[in-house]
């Protein structure tokens, strides 16, 4: 397989593992809990800056246009531009810092794990104050409902993903 068709395929195959991490949710009153940064950070690690936003961009074409791969299997407009639209949004660039940030730092874990950082902070910031926008809230009672529950699930996602990509790594997945 040539590397244009193997990146394509590899492409695909995130934008499917991210709708589908995107439907293990844990409710939650305001914004749930779900798997999709965990499938973000590993598509940003793993394909790079390129395919790793063409991927995420993909998942987000998707459910635009309807397609029910959003959050409690939602999809079209409504849904991203509503309170939550703006992590949605924000994963397009979470892909693209960690794309960038791991192939100039490298694949360590620990390096993973930075550079997953700073995408989460990344779309985290974009997330809340999308939120801030449509809900009106200020900034500190949008970092009780949008951030603070989160960052114990975030860390151990990233972790995770970056003990996986290092597995990937050494199999020669990387694209």
């Amino acid at each position: 397989m040539n590397d244009k068709t193997r990146s394509l395929v590899q492409c695909a195959l995130f934008a499917a593992l991210l709708a589908a991490c995107s439907q293990l949710v844990i409710p939650l009153p305001m914004i749930s809990i779900n798997l999709a940064l965990f499938a973000v950070h590993l598509t940003g690690a793993v394909l790079g800056p390129k395919w790793g936003v063409a991927s995420v961009l993909v998942f987000v074409a998707l459910g635009a246009c309807g397609v029910p791969v959003f959050m409690g299997f939602q999809g079209g407009l409504v849904y991203l531009f509503g309170k939550t639209g703006g992590y949605v949004l924000g994963y397009v660039l979470d892909a693209l810092i960690v794309g960038l940030w791991t192939r100039r730092l490298g694949n360590s874990i620990p390096h993973l794990c930075v550079c997953m950082t700073i995408g989460l902070a990344a779309c985290y910031t974009f997330g809340a104050a999308w939120f801030m926008f449509l809900t009106g809230m200020g900034l500190w009672q949008s970092l009780i409902y949008c951030v603070f529950p989160f960052l114990i699930g975030d860390a151990v996602k990233i972790g995770l993903a970056a003990v996986l990509t290092k597995i990937l790594a050494r199999r020669g997945v990387f694209a």
